[in-house]
């Protein structure tokens, strides 16, 4: 091994020097193929003087030469011995590789024969081990057999003294010996000690349950210890046995109360339902302090004997509810269904933390979550007990464990909220039918819409502890029907009547049972008889509080949907939509804020008409602005301050009304700017001074009369920009010559004014004052359509 690795090594030795006197080589030959005479004469001699020493240069250089001779060709003759040498190498490495092969041979032949001597030695040893294995094997079963053996008879013998006590460790013990013979059932012997413990355990289940019958049937018996140790035994027996005894025990307590509360007794009626709860408070409270110390705690007999209680009082007022159904009222099932949540909180209460209930058969009442307007402490309490583990509580298995029975007439309830709801309406209508200002503050929500929703809320936990199937559908529409109530009765009855424009008293009386959302999406469009009359201050406090209450039931409305939807059956949530209700608001919002558009243009309406009986044709200076301007700015600053802080509150839908203004004042002001005809030059440029501080004015109305200055919002200053700008270049053009460049004019015209149509081309040239022929005009005509389509055309490429 140590040969080959030195020879390898003087190879690559070898090699190596071979590959640098190649690469040298290589490295010479490059430097003079490459080499430039010229320049390297120029680089040695580059001034005349510098000839002089040339002798002197020619003689290095063939010095230099002769050098470089002789190291080529002694690098030559050293390449030459070396790949001999190298050859060489390789040889010597091929041969001690194959001495190394046939040492390792030798060496895995040598490994072979030692296994096989170690096989051969270690065989008696595993023969050995196997032996004691299998001989402790079966020491252990003996002993296992004789135990059994043993413990079969003295268990048989225990078993008829009644000495359960002392049965409960030996029959573990067996179980378990008989887990070890589990491989061993086909054996005879065995298989019959299997037989005579199942029988012996059968015998001691069937004598256990007979002592206790004896026992608390009064026919004597065994004492009441050795029935306390009899129950540890029966938790070791099979768990059917556990079970039959304790069906029989519970239906011997409550024998009791099945004929006491029997259909033909008058106090099994729902009237009397409390009697049924007060007969188990009472009965639970004797059973703990007389019998229960008989029992394991484990078997939480108490838990188990109320569970019982509810399933046999549920199944008996099913029964008897459908047997005389036409008895039962509201009254009657509110009682009921309050006194039976009220019991099962208390069984609750006293059974917190068990596990009772998750076998009950029937539907359950469903989690009762905080109401959607969380302000009732006691209510969300509750709400944490029912099952589900509403409001972020632990879930109760109690809750609704009688209740399930009530569900089936629950539309009676829902009727009876119907009711409720509807006498509730009627006075929030007759209250907003009231004198202005009673319903509270300017812009300031209704209490009536607060009361509806804590009776919404109400409602709703109170229906959510019952039911969680159909009867929260009918909850769901009856939300509904009384939302839109609301909304036609009280809201749009708390507008002014004949107090303004679109007032609703001017709706005929026909409409009073119209749709809603048809009402409200045309309540402007009915116009008072007197356009003259403004709104009052009281009457402006009324809109704008119509504004923020159906802002808050929309809101409200939303939130109101979502915990509908979460409190429903889940199969049912999507039968839950209030989107329609929630779009009623919307509209009625909007409705209201024409309503305010509406009078504040109708402040400014006298202001645009002098405007219009101005002599523009006669203007001899300009001055300041105008007195209608003056007037409009002065109505601005008496109407938007009170509506500002009337929607304090509210400050998307002032803004919104800012909005609304721009977009229907403006061109209302634009259309009356047509009618100043004819118009100097001087009357259009005081035309346009009174635009431009209108122009002012309106930018600033968001914060007009305002102590705190803010900029207005970026969508109503892009309004107010691109609308006042349109009536800006209006009078530019008015004032722009005419005479001789007719398409300049026109070009002028598409270029300030690409959106303008024909008809507002028209109305510029008679504010010009323009004296134009039939062909004149129909020449202008075309040249406007043409400039027209080209500017289009330019402008969607």
């Amino acid at each position: 091994m140590v040969s080959v690795v030195s020879l390898t090594t003087q190879v690559v030795t070898k090699n190596r020097y071979t590959f640098y006197n190649i690469v040298c080589l290589n490295k010479i030959k490059k430097y003079y193929f490459q080499f430039d005479a010229v320049a390297y004469i120029n680089k040695v001699f580059p001034t005349e003087q510098s000839l002089s020493g040339v002798e002197s240069a020619a003689a290095r250089c063939e010095f230099r030469l002769a050098g470089v001779d002789t190291d080529i060709r002694r690098l030559v003759r050293a390449h030459a011995q070396q790949r001999h040498a190298g050859q060489d190498a390789l040889r010597d490495a091929q041969r001690c590789i194959a001495e190394l092969a046939l040492q390792v041979a030798d060496i895995n032949k040598a490994s072979e024969r030692s296994e096989v001597v170690v096989r051969e030695i270690t065989a008696e040893i595993k023969q050995l081990d196997c032996a004691k294995h299998n001989l402790t094997a079966a020491i252990t079963t003996l002993n296992h057999y004789h135990m059994l053996v043993g413990g079969v008879d003295s268990l048989r013998a225990m078993t008829a003294a009644r000495q359960y006590k002392e049965v409960v460790l030996p029959l573990q013990a067996i179980m378990e010996v008989l887990q070890h013979f589990e491989c061993y059932k086909d054996i005879k012997e065995i298989s019959s000690l299997r037989d005579q413990v199942c029988q012996i355990r059968t015998a001691l289940g069937a004598q256990i349950l007979s002592d206790f019958k004896e026992s608390f049937g009064g026919k004597g018996g065994p004492p009441v210890r050795t029935l306390a140790d009899a129950c540890a035994v029966v938790d070791a027996l099979e768990p059917k046995v556990k079970k039959e005894l304790l069906h029989w025990f519970i239906n011997m307590q409550l024998q009791e109360y099945v004929l006491l509360f029997s259909a033909g007794e008058e106090s099994a009626w729902l009237a009397h339902v409390e009697r049924r709860y007060a007969w188990l408070k009472k009965h639970l409270l004797a059973f703990e302090e007389a019998r229960a110390q008989l029992f394991p705690p484990h078997w939480r007999l108490s838990e188990r004997l109320a569970e019982q209680f509810c399933q046999l009082t549920r199944e008996a007022l099913g029964r008897l509810m459908a047997s005389r159904r036409n008895e039962v009222d509201v009254k009657l099932l509110l009682h009921a269904i309050q006194k039976t949540y009220n019991f099962e909180l208390l069984l609750h209460k006293r059974f917190v933390g068990t596990d009772v209930g998750t076998d009950a058969a029937g539907p359950r009442a469903s989690d009762s979550q905080n109401a959607f307007d969380s302000d009732a402490k006691e209510s969300a309490a509750d709400a944490d007990l029912a099952p589900g583990g509403g409001g972020g509580g632990a879930a109760s298995p109690w809750v609704g464990l009688i209740g399930g029975c009530f569900e089936p007439y629950l539309s009676l309830y829902i009727s009876s909220l119907d009711a409720n709801l509807r006498s509730l309406m009627d006075r929030f209508a007759q209250d907003a039918r009231a004198a202005p200002g009673a319903g509270g503050g300017a812009g300031a929500v209704m209490a009536s819409c607060a009361d509806l929703f804590l009776f919404y809320k109400k409602c709703l936990v109170q229906c959510a502890r019952l039911s969680t199937g159909e009867p929260m559908l009918e909850l769901a529409g009856v939300f509904q029907k009384y939302l839109r109530e609301y909304a036609s009765a009280v809201l749009q009855s708390a507008l002014p009547r004949g107090g303004g424009p679109g007032g609703a008293g001017a709706l005929p009386l026909a409409l009073a049972g119209a749709s809603v959302p048809s009402l409200v999406t045309n309540l402007h469009t009915f116009l008072r008889d007197d356009p003259a009359a403004r709104y009052t201050k009281q009457e402006i406090a009324k809109i704008t509080s119509v504004i923020t209450t159906s802002e808050y039931c929309l809101e409200t409305t939303v939130h109101l949907e979502q915990k509908l939807k979460e409190k429903v059956s889940p199969g049912l949530a999507d039968r839950i939509d209030l989107l329609p209700e929630q779009d009623l608001f919307h509209k009625m919002i909007g409705t209201c804020i024409q309503l305010l558009v509406q009078d504040l243009e109708l402040a400014c309406e006298p202001a645009l008409q002098a405007m219009t009986k101005i002599s523009w044709l006669h203007f001899d200076n300009v001055g300041d602005q105008s007195s209608y301007v003056t007037q409009i700015i002065m109505h601005l600053k008496n109407a938007v301050p009170d509506l500002r802080d009337n929607l304090a509150s509210s400050r998307k839908y002032f803004t919104q009304f800012c909005i609304r203004f721009a977009n229907s004042f403006i061109p209302k002001f634009i259309q009356n700017i047509y009618k100043c005809k004819p118009i100097s030059t001087v009357g259009s440029e005081q035309l346009l001074l009174d635009t431009h501080m209108l122009k002012t004015a309106l930018l600033e109305l968001p914060s007009i009369g305002s102590e705190v200055k803010r900029p207005a919002p970026a969508t109503y200053t892009k309004v107010v920009i691109k609308l006042m700008t349109k009536a800006e270049m209006i009078l530019k053009l008015v004032m722009a010559p005419l005479d001789g460049n007719l398409e300049g004019f026109v070009a002028q015209f598409v270029q300030l004014l690409p959106e303008c149509t024909l008809a507002e081309f028209h109305k510029v040239l008679d504010m010009k004052g323009a004296k134009l022929s039939k062909a004149q005009l129909s020449s202008l005509d075309a040249l406007f359509k043409e400039t027209s389509k080209n500017v289009n055309s330019d402008n969607n490429k």
